[in-house]
């Protein structure tokens, strides 16, 4: 950790409805995979912090589940975690989908923004599929609903702005040390990541089919005499017909997810990876404060 005084250091909060493009844009902005990423909705669950440096200035970047009308008490957990994130940081993003607009669920978010007493970017995500025209209204729309500091114009996926809205949020940090390592980015340990990655090759594999109800957990990490882990994880879903559907004929399922999360599990972790997985019925695991828990989330009563 450095002590230089010349050095800045922040916390900047991402929020936005769900689909935004949060998690990409986080991980464009560290230069690595730190979020899971999914066009399912609510794919972040909870917090997750990840670190970018830009000079002598180093952001943790804070991405937030999506913000929602929430329904189940997962729902209400994953909002308040958002809520949670935005006004413990030092700034705030709000991201916009540009295809989307000002839609019902932006209006919701800009309206209890403006309470929100800290600085505000706006961030309009996924520029290259709309006209130029379109984002100066859209600005122009949402600046009036809430005043930010700053807006900024990005593709997540393509990289385009994300340079600049960097440079921008770093001359707003404020001085002091580091808070992590120079070559640290992200703050989750390895099995709550390894855990995610998992969690998004089930999204990736069934899509649709994918029961929402479920969630993975690492069991065991053990590192191995020749430098490789052992890792089993399991896969809680809430009825028997969801374990079949994550199984799939044969084990098929299961296998093909099995062999891609190894794969970036091992990327991630730098070490060969001997993945396990099982699949448990649990059926009130949504009821459970030690999941909630397990998530980094905090369990709400009612």
């Amino acid at each position: 950790m450095t002590t230089d005084t010349e050095t800045r250091c922040g916390f900047v909060a991402l929020i936005g409805a769900p689909n935004a493009g949060k998690s990409t844009l986080l991980n464009t902005l560290v230069g690595a995979k730190v979020s899971i990423v999914s066009r399912k909705v609510q794919t972040t669950r909870a917090q997750v912090r990840a670190i970018a440096v830009h000079d002598k200035t180093q952001i943790i970047f804070v991405d937030t589940p999506g913000i929602f009308q929430p329904k189940r008490r997962l729902d209400r957990a994953m909002v308040t975690s958002a809520w949670g994130g935005a006004i413990d940081a030092d700034a705030v993003c709000l991201l916009i989908d540009a295809r989307k607009g000002l839609d019902d669920e932006a209006r919701e978010i800009l309206a209890r923004l403006k309470d929100v007493a800290l600085p505000k970017a706006l961030v309009l995500n996924k520029i290259d599929t709309v006209e130029n025209t379109t984002l100066l209204g859209l600005a122009k729309s949402v600046n009036e609903l809430c005043a930010f500091d700053e807006t900024f114009m990005v593709s997540a996926l393509k990289g385009y702005g994300v340079d600049t809205m960097l440079a921008r949020l770093a001359g707003k940090m404020k001085p002091g040390p580091w808070l992590f390592p120079e070559d640290q980015i992200t703050e989750a340990p390895m099995r709550v990541f390894a855990a995610e990655i998992t969690r998004e090759k089930l999204f990736e594999r069934l899509h649709d089919e994918l029961p929402y109800n479920l969630t993975v957990e690492t069991e065991q990490w053990k590192d191995l005499p020749d430098g490789s882990a052992r890792i089993e994880q399991t896969i809680y879903v809430t009825r028997d017909a969801h374990k079949k559907i994550v199984i799939g004929e044969g084990g098929r399922t299961l296998k093909a997810v099995g062999s891609a999360a190894r794969k970036d599990i091992a990327e991630a972790a730098e070490q060969k990876v001997h993945l396990f997985l099982f699949v448990k019925v649990r059926e009130r695991w949504l009821d459970d404060p030690d999941r909630y828990r397990e998530m980094g989330l905090e369990f709400p009563k009612e």
